[in-house]
């Protein structure tokens, strides 16, 4: 069965944008941005919520275009529509049995590309299993959280560690339920 995978960047205080959605002071260069480029060659399926979608447009990306070329996208809105999207985009109700179903489908590892309402959703239904944290050297005191408003306490067992310059880690843990 596929994983599902929430490769995402975080402060040091639990943010993965800061007030405004910004991502000012997160680490955008060397070894350990190279090694998340490098991963995420091996999905082959992208999920996200619309605000996570809709994020992309402030850096270029079209409406209906492709984030990821390589990969198909699922993007979960009950509320988007995208006129004339790419062959690999397609929008999806928010819908538990539809993600279990993906994940039984064959294929590689499934990258969950947030954001933290979406997170948070997939946390409370038990969905995710590999959490894969950028930790960033920094707090942000305040903006998007990890999980959104998810109030789930899982234990998550830690499976492997990787410094890199500037401070970055990549703290890849299991999730069990």
């Amino acid at each position: 069965m596929r994983k599902i995978v929430y490769y995402v960047a975080t402060s040091l205080d639990g943010y993965i944008a800061g007030p405004n959605e910004s991502i000012d002071g997160f680490v955008t260069s060397g070894t350990g941005v190279e090694q998340y480029f490098q991963d995420l060659q091996t999905f082959e399926v992208a999920i996200m919520g619309r605000n996570t979608y809709e994020f992309g447009y402030k850096f270029g990306m079209q409406p209906g275009q492709a984030p990821y070329p390589h990969m198909q996208h699922y993007i979960f809105s009950n509320s988007l529509v995208l006129h004339d999207p790419a062959p690999n985009v397609h929008i999806q109700p928010l819908e538990v049995a539809f993600i279990q179903n993906l994940k039984q489908s064959p294929g590689g590892d499934i990258y969950l590309c947030g954001g933290g309402l979406f997170a948070g959703w997939m946390l409370d239904h038990e969905l995710i299993d590999i959490l894969k944290i950028k930790l960033n050297p920094l707090i942000l005191g305040q903006g998007v959280r990890l999980f959104g408003h998810s109030t789930k306490a899982v234990q998550p067992k830690l499976i492997e560690q990787n410094a890199y310059d500037q401070g970055l880690q990549i703290l890849t843990y299991q999730l069990e339920y």
